[in-house]
This record gives structure tokens, sequence and C-alpha cells, in this order.
């Protein structure tokens, strides 16, 4: 696998070939593409990316100690994440793959309550019934994480779709990774969205590799995003370690869609510095100079390097915020590491509307 583009080229969102970028290597944005985010907006989506960088660390130091069981890092994904839940509106639905943290952040899901997910204790609003790492927050109108790949675009349209028979202007946010271009689901959300002009935003996180899958052996397509040519609807190629670039082609294939103008299929070149799980090792099938390339355009460094240059950022800054979140995440973790289990009276809760013959479940006689 090649090493990323010089940062110098910057592209347009035209043809699907292109890769669409905004902040170029001296830090200051291409005015062509800058989606021109206020003071407090790209100071607070840097905050979002720091802090899902942060909450990856230290629930993969958890996991390694054996006090979560099992987490999926984003290390490296921060700005397709972070950026494409930035650029929604909140009355829009996202439904996420396994790694997306930042945005369920991002839609206001409070950290302790996606802490307490990972334990998957008592202070679990869904009583340790997912997998770890598998969160959901309904009041931000972030759906529920289904571990079977693909599965989530599926219903992301349908959810666009009913939202167009009832008039009710939302549209659908639909992350998955460039495996996930490969199942059947993802050809039937693509096709039902291209023939209703579902109004969709497809987002694939082209981390270049599905586990230990490069995505050479996903696709024989040059691009991912030119897949959409052949759903009759656009796709664009962005560059998935630059922020602004996340937002401004999200938020522009989210207006698309609210104006009826159907889905947009959103290719982030990105790629995923970190295992694809706490139970891989990517060492045993990645080039350790493959990572070293990629590493040099770290999202979180491509962004702060723009804040710096508009003034907004310096080394002081960066400290206070780094002590900030690691003391959220710790006051997080003692809270909910505190908690019981789920209490068993909870086993059929959320289960039936009304609890039948609870003297037979528990083995007496109805």
């Amino acid at each position: 696998m090649s090493a990323p583009h010089h940062r110098t080229r910057i592209g347009g969102p035209g043809p699907v070939g292109d890769l669409l970028r905004v902040i170029r290597d001296d830090g200051h944005a291409d005015p062509t593409a800058d989606p021109k985010l206020s003071k407090d907006e790209v100071l607070a989506l840097y905050r979002f990316m720091v802090l899902e960088r942060t909450l990856d660390n230290r629930m993969l130091s958890l996991q390694r100690q054996g006090r979560i069981g099992f987490y999926g890092p984003s290390l490296g994904q921060e700005a397709a994440i972070v950026g494409a839940a930035f650029a929604m509106e909140p009355r829009d639905w996202i439904f996420p793959q396994y790694r997306e943290p930042g945005a369920a952040l991002v839609r206001g899901m409070p950290l302790k309550e996606l802490i307490a997910q990972f334990f998957g204790n008592a202070l679990d609003p869904i009583h340790g019934r997912q997998m770890p790492c598998h969160y959901v927050y309904r009041a931000g109108n972030f759906m529920s994480i289904s571990s079977v790949v693909g599965s989530q675009i599926p219903l992301a349209v349908g959810a666009a779709w009913a939202a167009t028979i009832r008039k009710d202007p939302v549209a659908s946010l639909v992350y998955f990774g460039d495996g996930g271009t490969s199942t059947a689901d993802f050809h039937t959300g693509m096709n039902f969205a291209g023939v209703f002009k579902a109004p969709v935003v497809f987002l694939c996180n082209n981390n270049q590799w599905a586990i230990s899958v490069p995505v050479r052996r996903q696709t024989a397509s040059e691009t991912i995003a030119q897949k959409a040519v052949a759903y009759g609807f656009d796709g664009v190629r962005v560059d998935g370690m630059d922020a602004l670039a996340v937002v401004a082609a999200v938020r522009e294939a989210q207006r698309k869609a609210h104006a009826g103008g159907g889905p947009t299929l959103v290719e982030a070149v990105t790629y995923r510095l970190g295992p694809h799980s706490s139970s891989d090792d990517p060492t045993r099938y990645r080039d350790d100079k493959e990572v070293e390339a990629w590493r040099r355009h770290d999202p979180i460094d491509v962004l702060r390097t723009h804040l710096s240059a508009k003034g907004l950022w310096d080394a002081e800054a960066e400290k206070q915020l780094a002590q900030q979140l690691d003391d959220a995440i710790t006051e997080a973790v003692h809270a909910v590491e505190a908690a019981p289990p789920p209490s068993l009276e909870l086993l059929f809760t959320d289960v039936y509307a009304e609890m039948p013959w609870l003297r037979r479940l528990r083995g007496g006689r109805s």
C-alpha cells in the first residue's frame, strides 16, 4: 500500500477520482473549499477529536488490565468520524458501525454514559445486553450498533425513506468501512437509495484495512466513491485525515439530501493507525513503514497545524486541554467502575410490555 499523497495537492470535489483537501501543508485553508467554520466551531471540532483519541487510549489500557472486555479503537480516523457527525444537523439520524464514539459525543452523549456502556454494569442504560463497545444514544438520534458488517446501511436507508414518506425533514448519516462495501447490504442500501432518492449520506471510512484484508482485495475499482455512479448518484473522495475537508463534503451532501437531491457517497481516505480491535495484532500483517508514512498525516496534527496558523492554538492550550480531558475521563471511569453488575431482575425488562407469568419464569407455577 502506497503512502498518502503529499498534502500540497489540493483537489476539488468534482470527478470521483479527485481528492478533496482543504488544509494545506502550511496549515492555511484553501479558500475555494473551506467550510468556513466559526472560531468556536473549529475549536469544538478539535476538542471532540482529541477527546476521542484520549478516550481510545484510556479504554485500550483498561481492556489490557481486564477492567473492560473489548474495545475497538479509532486511532487515525478521528477527522472522518467527528467531522462527518459535526456536519449533520441534530435532527438527522446517525447509524454508526463500531468505531464512532466521537460521533456519539458530538451528539451530546454524556461521557459517563458512554463509558458505562463499555463496562456494561448497572449504570449502563442498556443493562449490559449489548456487546462491549456497542453503544447507543437515543436522545441524540444515534442508533444502536450492530456487529454484523454492513447491516446498518439498509437500516439507515429505510429510516431516511420512511422520513421522506412522513414528510419529516431529516436525513441519515451511515458509517461503514472499506470492508463493508463488500457486503450484500451495501449493494441493497445503495441501490434502494438511488432508486428512491432517499436522503442518505453514505460515509465510507476507507481506512485501507478490513481487519487483515487490504483494500486492494476488497474491490477492483480505482476508488470506492466511483461505485456511486452505478447506483445513479454522486460520489466524492475526501482526504479523511483533513477534518475540514470531511466537514465540507458531508455538509454539502447533507444539504443536498435535505433539498430532495437524494443520496451521496463520501469516501474518506484515511488510515487505521492502531489495531482493528483489542483482539487484533496488526504487526502480523502490516508493514511498519506503511504505518509510519500515514502517521505523518495524523488528523489531529493536521487540524492543530491549522489552528496554530490561524492563531487559535498554542502549546499551553494543548497542555490545558489534555489535562481537562484526562481528568474528565478519570472521573467518569471512577464513578462507573464503582457500580455493581446489572440486577438479575432486569433480565426481562425491555422485552415485554407487560411481564407475563412472572412466577413461572422464576421457576414457580403460574
